[in-house]
C-alpha cells in the first residue's frame, strides 16, 4: 500500500511522460532587480551623471503635481535626458502652492501665477464656477418680460414665432 502511494507521488513530480527524468531542482524566477540593473547599465552607456543633494522634485501636469521627496536624479544635459528615481506622490496644485511660493524665484513665480490663472479659468468655465452660474441665473431672471394686462403668455409666444 505504501508503494502505491509512493508511485503516485513520484508520478506527480515528472515533467515529461513515462520514462522522463524527475525534476530535482526548483525553478528560480528572475527578480525585478535585474530590470533595474539593466536600466542602470544602459544609462551608464548613454553617459548620464548623478546630480547629488536634490531634496525634492515637482513635475507639474495640468492641475496635478507629481512630487518626489529625496529622489535620485541623473542627467545627460546634451541630450536633454533626465532620470528621476524614487517614490512619487500625486498631489493637487492647490495643496502644494503655499510651500512653493517661498522657494521660487521671480521668473518661476511669473510662470506659476500664469499656470494658476489658467487653472482657475478652466474651473470657472467648466462646472466648477458656482458664483459665475449664480450671476448668469440672475441675469436670466431679469430677462423675463413683464405681464401686460389682457395678454397671455401663449399669445406673446405666438407673436414671437411670427416675427
Amino acid at each position: 500500500m505504501n508503494v502505491e502511494k509512493l508511485m503516485k507521488m513520484a508520478g506527480a513530480v515528472r515533467t515529461g511522460g513515462k520514462g522522463s527524468v524527475r525534476r530535482k531542482k526548483k525553478a528560480v524566477h528572475k527578480t525585478t532587480t535585474t530590470d533595474d540593473k539593466r536600466l542602470q547599465s544602459t544609462l551608464k552607456r548613454i553617459g548620464v551623471n548623478a546630480i547629488p543633494s536634490i531634496e525634492e522634485v515637482n513635475i507639474f501636469k495640468d492641475d496635478i503635481v507629481i512630487q518626489f521627496s529625496n529622489p535620485k536624479v541623473q542627467a545627460y544635459i546634451a541630450a536633454n535626458t533626465w532620470v528621476i528615481s524614487g517614490s512619487p506622490q500625486t498631489k493637487k496644485l492647490t495643496d502644494i502652492l503655499p510651500g512653493l511660493i517661498n522657494r521660487l524665484g521671480t521668473d518661476n513665480l511669473d510662470s506659476l501665477s500664469k499656470l494658476v490663472a489658467e487653472q482657475f479659468q478652466k474651473e470657472a468655465s467648466g462646472g466648477g464656477g458656482g458664483a459665475a452660474a449664480a450671476t448668469l441665473a440672475q441675469e436670466d431672471d431679469d430677462d423675463v418680460p413683464e405681464l401686460v394686462a389682457g395678454e397671455t403668455f401663449e399669445a406673446a409666444a405666438e407673436e414671437g414665432q411670427k416675427s
